[in-house]
């Protein structure tokens, strides 16, 4: 199964969502859910976003691709730009908030892959690799 996500970023901040189901109910992600039959991964990695903090994303470069053999996934993420800082919480979102690098929730990320991609997205970012 595929997992498409993205890392969603405005005037240097990230969008996490705090998840509101199972698995990891509580923890943080950034937005990302299975990809739907007839879509590109840029397009589920978009509507993810809306889904899940009523964002509108213009979708990026590749970020990572991670191969969760327990879960028989593989998690494809991007970078994403969002233009406006405007989002709200999807149904399956507690919460969600912009946060500062510093203030990423590092011991409440919901997953290792999501924590591998964010790592990745802020090493990049400092490199200057878009």
């Amino acid at each position: 199964k595929l997992v498409v996500g993205c890392v969603p970023e405005y005037e240097g901040r990230l969008l996490i969502c705090r998840r509101t189901i199972e698995p990891r109910r509580g923890y943080w992600t950034f937005p990302a859910g299975f990809m739907e039959n007839g879509e590109t991964l840029q397009a589920a990695a978009a509507r993810e976003c809306w889904e899940e903090a009523l964002a509108r994303v213009e979708i990026g470069s590749l970020l990572a691709v991670v191969n969760v053999v327990h879960a028989h996934q593989v998690h494809v993420m991007f970078r994403a730009h969002l233009p406006t800082p405007e989002f709200g919480v999807g149904p399956e979102s507690l919460e969600s908030e912009l946060v500062a690098p510093a203030d990423v929730p590092w011991s409440d990320i919901a997953f290792p892959s999501i924590e591998f991609a964010l790592r990745r997205y802020l090493e990049d970012r400092e490199l200057g690799i878009e």
